[in-house]
């Protein structure tokens, strides 16, 4: 495959690394409520076009604690890959699942985890040097323990031909026509609950543009009630 190929759902795949709570405490080079949104947003974006996830774990009964219970909830049958390396590659169920959904031709690997600079980048440089495997390193659905180990852990990969993404990216990619009818609305309702300003925009656009209804239903808006003055009252 080339890098010059972009992402699809028939070549990409995407792996979890740790996401876990003792390894989101360490997190400093983003928010951590952030760093939550956008990985959601990212496994519901696999969820949407059908792709291949694979989640791994590291000590989790004493150390790490148990996987967002928000990205599990996205995949309820994928089996969680326990391990005690840092480095996800030394682990061989790791290396089953990603070459067995490579053999497929999922020969993209998209990259979320914790922390950056450790478990993302020996990764990324173990899984490179085996195979042919490419690996696309989403940057703001990973975090690491400075902004500076963040950055340099980046630097590093993009050294030797790691892409750096964001998880927007990864899913407006993944769509890329909006003529594309079967995923377009879940595409729409993802980036309305999980994309900040834009997803507001679209809520606007629908709303008060097109004059769709509000997407949530809720009590009677009142009419304004202008309150007697303080002056007034006194008196």
């Amino acid at each position: 495959m080339s890098k010059l190929d972009v992402l699809t759902p028939q070549n990409s795949q995407v792996i979890f690394i740790d996401h876990q709570p003792q390894m989101a405490f360490g997190v400093q080079s983003i928010d951590r409520q952030t760093l939550k949104n956008n990985t959601v947003g990212l496994a519901k974006a696999a969820r949407i076009f059908g792709i291949p996830a694979t989640i791994t774990t590291v000590e989790t009964e004493s150390f790490s604690g148990h996987t967002y219970p928000e990205l599990l909830d996205i995949f309820p049958d994928a089996p969680l890959l326990e391990r005690t390396s840092m480095n996800s590659w030394d682990d061989q169920k790791v290396r089953d699942a990603l070459n067995g959904h490579a053999a497929k031709g999922a020969t993209k690997i998209v990259v979320s985890g914790l922390w950056t600079e450790v478990c993302n980048l020996t990764f990324a440089l173990s899984c490179m040097k085996d195979t042919e495997l490419e690996i696309y390193m989403v940057a703001d659905a990973s975090g690491g323990t400075t902004q500076d180990a963040h950055d340099r852990a980046i630097e590093r990969m993009v050294q030797v031909g790691v892409v750096p993404v964001t998880w927007q990216q990864v899913l407006l990619e993944w769509q890329r026509d909006w003529a594309r009818r079967d995923t377009y609305d879940d595409v729409m309702a993802l980036v309305r609950a999980h994309s900040g300003a834009y997803g507001m925009g679209v809520d606007y656009a629908y709303t008060m543009v097109h004059k769709a209804p509000e997407r949530t239903t809720h009590g009677p808006r009142l009419d304004p009630a202008p309150a007697g003055s303080t002056t007034a009252a006194a008196e």
